[in-house]
């Protein structure tokens, strides 16, 4: 038997359930939740059937566990945020980090903006709970910012809201974006410098 890590997992099954994962974050950015199944799951993963359900019990459970991954990933730039930095900057940071994160992972948006569309049975409790304090602590950091006067006083949740849209789109809407500007355009360099523009007029005090 092989030597285990600190989640009890041999390096066989650690990789295994990796291969899993990334074969699952393949069909259900494709397919969606309703249209994958486990024979694709697998068939992407390279390994049997019987050998996923081993390690995850159902379809269910693979999509919960990407989900969850997803959204702490998804919510660390935005924990990332320093109170004692210089607050513009702090923010465009942001927008640059979560609009990187839509380049370098579409299919996780992908898979996040299905389960948002479904109702997100799968992320109620977090969507009220990590999702929302980690909100909550941004928001009290940006309207400090606001009442001191060090950026301009705009409703700091739906600017938080706004980041999300106008990043996330590049990367829920890719074939729409590059279908409209053509050949020749890379969206992400066009969009960075866009929002950058976008965000200092609107928040410079």
């Amino acid at each position: 038997m092989g030597e285990q890590d600190d989640s009890g997992l041999t390096r066989i099954q650690r990789r295994n359930r990796e291969l899993i994962l990334e074969g699952a974050l393949t069909v259900f950015s494709n397919s969606g939740f309703r249209g994958a199944t486990i024979d694709q799951i697998a068939g992407e993963a390279g390994l049997s059937k019987p050998n996923v359900l081993y390690y995850f019990a159902s379809k269910d459970e693979i999509h919960k566990t990407l989900l969850t991954t997803l959204l702490d990933m998804w919510l660390a730039p935005l924990s990332n945020i320093d109170p004692e930095g210089e607050p513009l900057q702090e923010v465009l940071d942001y927008v640059a980090a979560k609009l990187r994160m839509s380049r370098q992972y579409p299919r996780e948006s992908r898979l996040f903006a299905y389960e948002i569309l479904r109702g997100a049975p799968h992320l109620t409790e977090i969507l009220g709970g990590r999702l929302r304090g980690t909100v909550e602590d941004a928001v009290a950091i940006l309207q400090d910012w606001m009442q001191s006067g060090r950026l301009r006083n705009v409703e700091p949740h739906h600017l938080i809201f706004s980041i999300w849209a106008m990043t996330q789109h590049y990367a829920d809407f890719e074939v729409q974006v590059r279908a409209v500007l053509g050949k020749g355009h890379d969206p992400f360099s066009e969009a960075q410098e866009f929002l950058d523009d976008l965000y200092r007029r609107l928040l410079s005090p």
